[in-house]
């Protein structure tokens, strides 16, 4: 049975100026309901692995002959990992020997299992609980053994929920870096890159600290589903340096602010002093194997078949959107405008899916998130448009530091701000859209939804 995410689908229906634009908020929120049922873990798991009757364990089309296996285990960390846990348990039963998983707190799951340990860690600034669970992850895998297996379970949220900060600086040292590379419209491969040159556990870092054989199974965040980069890549070759780290570091004009303990660190890097992450054709990457069983394409493929099914002629323009929340919104409604107004490249009734990750670099002392920011920039030029509805959402159900996981508009969203008095531009330059959606009562809720391949927006032009 799916699960029913945007708890307020109904307020917001109704939050409507005609029928004509009602109808195509409802298909709207329908359509995220799809997308987010597609990418449950637990179904991303049942679909891609099999247990066979031969003792074989076909992951996709490649089989594990688990009658060579001794031990299994299972770790990893992610916003989707603890179901992805429970759901691998399940499959294997009495072979699993033991797990620990970092997820994040509050996190609803399924069910339980005694021989796991759910580490509760804190996203996206690392928590000394996330340490903790690392230093567990550490200690149960340098105690398998060369027949043992190890499930590696990661998702969207890894870096956060995996921290491991290396010998020499502190994790607040960490958690400022990150905060600062955030505010200043980072790259998620960019700040990765700085993430595993500060780990002691990414980079492909864990696999110097086991002799098992390693699985690792990944729901991607990431744009290009880049393994590297994926909570940054604890079991995959990092192709990045200390040199790279610095020039990011200097790119977005925070390497002179840098602690000196970072500074040294990655200053050691580039001189030799410290080891370099492994890389492409290290030996201990024999071990493991890699199988990314869901991604942001497969929440944007679930929308268009719904929205098909709905009669709608549907553009699907990409799964890899990437740049400014806030122009992203503006060139996404200005092809719905283009479609409203002249059927051009599709007849109405319509849609436009699309997906990605874009990046805010925080100017104001607003409150918000990409997903509500590209809303809010999409609204202005749809004004006036009837039965036109855009949705930005986390398919993880937090946008930025917000309890919503993103907003919708349409053609009366402008109007209706300026009757309560707030100015679109200015809330826009501040970074407020939170409080706009707010105010209007168009933020949409989902709650944590325990899983996570970064955003997506729907559009509806009826």
């Amino acid at each position: 049975m799916n699960k029913h995410y945007v708890y307020n689908s109904n307020d917001l229906i109704n939050n409507s100026c005609s029928e004509l634009t009602r109808k195509s908020r409802q298909i709207n929120l329908e359509t995220l309901e799809e997308a987010l049922n597609s990418i449950k873990p637990e179904k991303l798991i049942r679909d891609s692995i099999k247990l066979k009757k031969n003792n074989n364990l076909i992951i996709g089309d490649t089989p594990v002959n688990l009658a060579k296996i001794e031990n299994i285990y299972i770790v990893g960390g992610g916003k989707a990992s603890g179901n992805m846990a429970l759901e691998i348990a399940s499959l294997i039963g009495n072979r699993l020997k033991a797990g620990i998983v970092n997820i994040p707190k509050s996190t609803k799951l399924s069910y339980n299992d005694s021989k796991i340990c759910f580490q509760e860690a804190d996203h996206p600034i690392p928590s000394e609980s996330g340490v903790d669970g690392v230093r567990k992850i550490i200690k149960l895998v340098k105690n398998a053994e060369k027949n043992d297996l190890i499930f590696f379970l990661i998702s969207g949220g890894g870096s956060a929920l995996l921290p491991m900060p290396r010998q020499g600086i502190t994790l607040d040292e960490k958690r400022c870096i990150t905060d600062n590379l955030l505010k200043a419209g980072c790259r998620i491969d960019e700040l990765n890159c700085i993430r595993k040159h500060l780990s002691g556990f990414k980079g492909g870092q864990l696999l110097k600290k086991t002799d098992a054989q390693v699985i690792s199974l990944i729901i991607s965040d990431v744009v290009n589903d880049r393994l590297d980069v994926i909570a940054s890549g604890p079991t995959f070759p990092d192709i990045t340096t200390f040199s790279d780290s610095k020039k990011i570091l200097i790119k977005y004009d925070i390497w002179n602010t840098c602690s000196p303990n970072i500074k040294k660190i990655i200053e050691d890097g580039i001189s030799g002093l410290i080891p370099e992450t492994p890389k492409p054709g290290d030996p201990i990457f024999n071990k493991v194997f890699h199988k990314i069983i869901g991604n942001n394409r497969k929440a944007c493929l679930a929308a268009k078949k719904h929205l098909k099914k709905k009669g709608l002629n549907v553009l699907f323009l990409s799964s890899l959107i990437e740049g400014e929340a806030r122009y992203f919104g503006e060139t996404i409604s200005s092809i719905c405008v283009e479609l409203h107004k002249s059927g051009n490249p599709i007849p109405k009734p319509c849609a436009i899916i699309a997906g990605g990750e874009t990046t805010v670099t925080v100017k104001g002392n607003g409150k918000g998130g990409r997903s509500q920011e590209a809303a809010l920039s999409a609204s202005k030029k749809i004004e006036g448009l009837d039965g036109v509805s855009l949705s930005f959402i986390g398919t993880d159900g937090i946008d930025g530091f917000t309890d919503a996981a993103g907003a919708i508009v349409d053609g009366n969203t402008i109007p209706r701000s300026i009757k309560l008095g707030l100015n679109h531009q200015a809330e826009l330059e501040n970074n407020n859209s939170y409080t706009f959606f707010n105010n209007l009562s168009d933020l949409i809720f989902t709650g944590p939804t325990g899983t996570n391949v970064s955003d997506v927006a729907v559009c509806v032009i009826l």
